[in-house]
């Protein structure tokens, strides 16, 4: 039997990249997903390849919004079993050479905080309340290796991305203290091919150099794959996870490891 049929899901940043990945892979578990994104025409797509899946905007920024998709979903389910604070932005988008301590400015720090740390920071408040009257549910955060040492080509990535890793155990352990089986945990993966990368690595003659030397590093020398996070991201949406709380789950080739 699928790992979790009967339960709903709600991811966030589903319209592509390991998001997307995540709702597939729970949808074929068996889930009813409910993908959220601001990129509504991909977003939209993405759901109509996955049964029982359902789209509703959602910018993570926004409370009102947090509260309308939540509010539906519960209408509409009756529960929330797993969410996934997927949603995220590098700062590097427009300006990959300005993102150091020095250079970075104030709005764009504010505007990676806004949706990396403010996005989780609400998700993880609202699926609390949703999942309190069963008293049981899986919250996902999905972090970085950014987020466990520094990057100083990307001070504000790195900086909500341990923010995002230090919100987690407090999330786990509140949950907790309050006699609820409501887990959190963050996957923190590394040099994961998805859409971010493309600002760094182009599409030109080039970028088979950079992303040889991009993996350079890593024990396992290459990239990653969405498909491999979402099963990480299965694990810690099922029972089988039932012991697993405020962890730190790095996917990263071992790059980490030394």
């Amino acid at each position: 039997m699928p790992r979790l049929t009967g339960k709903t899901a709600l991811v966030t940043g589903a319209a592509r990249g390991v998001g997307e990945a995540i709702a597939r892979a729970v949808a074929d578990e068996g889930a009813i997903v409910w993908c959220t994104d601001i990129r509504d025409d991909l977003g939209a797509s993405v759901v109509a390849s996955i049964s029982g899946g359902v789209y509703r905007r959602l910018d993570v920024r926004l409370d009102a919004d947090w509260t309308r998709v939540i509010d539906e979903l519960l209408g509409a389910s009756g529960r929330l079993d797993i969410l996934v604070n997927n949603a995220g932005i590098t700062g590097l988008e427009d300006d990959p050479a300005g993102a150091d301590p020095e250079r970075e400015s104030l709005d764009r720090w504010r505007a990676v905080m806004a949706t990396n740390l403010d996005g989780v920071f609400l998700g993880c408040k609202h699926a609390v309340r949703a999942m309190r009257p069963a008293g049981a549910g899986s919250i996902i955060n999905i972090g970085s290796r950014s987020g466990v040492v520094g990057v100083p080509g990307a001070c504000a990535y790195a900086a909500s991305k341990a923010a995002v890793r230090n919100h987690t155990k407090s999330v786990a352990l509140h949950c907790a203290r309050e006699g609820l089986a409501i887990r959190c945990n963050v996957i923190q993966p590394a040099a994961i091919l998805t859409p971010m990368w493309e600002p760094l690595l182009g599409d030109g003659p080039e970028r088979a150099e950079r992303m040889a030397a991009v993996v350079a590093d890593c024990p396992l020398r290459r990239f990653g794959t969405p498909e491999e996070v979402a099963a990480l991201a299965v694990h810690l949406a099922a029972d089988e996870s039932a012991y697993t709380t405020g962890a730190e789950c790095t996917i990263d080739g071992g790059i980490l490891a030394g």
